[in-house]
């Protein structure tokens, strides 16, 4: 199935209500994530030339954006959402990538990061020369920890003073400190750990939320 991707500009506003509708919806479905971006802030990202878009034909097949933190040192390629109708393409791959790069254009130095509960987008991230980091490695900005307050496992992340969460915190340093040859044998590939890695996540959430669930209880 062919896709237009491209960076998203004026032209694209109209479809600014859908991928708010789209992005709400999935975080919903997810039981996780941050739950809302209002269209005007849609349409602020793609007025800074901040977000990729994928269409097919006039339909949004998916979208995300690029946001900074900290000044401009640290990037987050967020809110990556794929339409019901166009998933299994591997549409979700392709977004990112083509964040990763818009990212990497416009913002050279800066370090890139996410935080999530998906192990595909994990996956991706793992490809794009991410590696799996502590939240203390992130940004301090206050304004991108406050983004989180929509999410329902907020009280997770407060309770354990920003230090841990559902979500795994993945990071991509355009200066690493290590050599190249250091950096090729110690790179983290999800994929090479995948069994082990589902394993964790899934024992991840169960502590948090048993704990969490204990404590309604008392």
């Amino acid at each position: 199935m062919n896709f237009n991707i491209t960076v998203a500009d004026a032209s694209h506003f109209d479809y600014a209500e859908t991928i708010s509708t789209m992005i709400e919806a999935a975080a919903k479905a997810r039981g996780t994530g941050i739950s809302k971006r209002p269209p005007e802030y849609i349409r602020r990202k793609m007025s800074e030339g901040k977000a990729i878009i994928a269409l097919q034909g006039k339909d949004v097949a998916g979208f995300c954006y690029v946001e900074t933190w900290g000044h401009g040192k640290y990037i987050a390629n967020s809110g990556l959402i794929v339409n019901e109708k166009y998933r299994q393409h591997g549409l979700a791959t392709r977004i990112k990538k083509a964040a990763f790069k818009l990212s990497r254009k416009k913002f050279p130095d800066a370090k890139l990061f996410g935080i999530t509960t998906s192990l595909a987008v994990m996956k991706i991230n793992s490809d794009l020369g991410y590696k799996p980091v502590t939240f203390s490695e992130l940004t301090t900005d206050e304004e991108f920890w406050n983004g989180c307050q929509s999410c329902p496992n907020y009280d997770i992340l407060t309770r354990n003073n920003r230090k841990n969460c559902l979500c795994t915190a993945m990071l991509y340093d355009p200066h690493p400190k290590l050599s190249s040859q250091k950096q090729k044998n110690n790179r983290f590939n999800v994929r090479d750990h995948i069994k082990k890695y589902e394993r964790w996540l899934r024992l991840k959430q169960h502590t948090f939320l048993k704990k969490r669930k204990k404590e309604l209880v008392s």
